[in-house]
């Protein structure tokens, strides 16, 4: 009875499922890297901002900003943490970005692009 009676109010639930599961054994940090703020686990890879760098080389993020170690959740001056992750890819492309400027019936066309720069990262350790 209280399954049915779950399934028929998922809808109506504020709440979404997946977040109210909590997530034990996994250590999970908030980590400031080149003025960005990214939620990392361990093993995880991700894009960030482009670092120098080569491939292959070890990177320490000594800006914490929130440590979730099973449950035990420390924020702000009692972090106590440093991020050591491997740069897996020093120089990663992103989508090509364009901005066209016109102005209508006077021959003024003007077409700027780029493309962001990415290091791609792959996280060893939070201590």
């Amino acid at each position: 009875m209280g399954t049915e009676l779950f399934q028929k109010c998922l809808h109506i639930l504020p709440v979404k499922p997946y977040l109210c599961r909590p997530n034990f054994g996994t250590m999970l940090a908030v980590v400031k890297i080149a003025g960005q703020q990214f939620k990392v686990q361990e093993g995880q890879s991700l894009y960030v901002p482009h670092l120098s760098g080569k491939t292959g080389d070890k990177v320490e993020f000594s800006e914490v900003l929130l440590v979730d170690n099973s449950g035990t959740i420390s924020v702000g001056s009692a972090v106590k943490a440093i991020v050591k992750a491997e740069i897996i890819s020093d120089l990663v492309q992103g989508d090509k970005v364009i901005a066209f400027k016109m102005k209508r019936r006077k021959g003024f066309r003007k077409k700027h692009g780029h493309r962001t720069h990415y290091t791609r990262i792959k996280i060893e350790s939070i201590a």
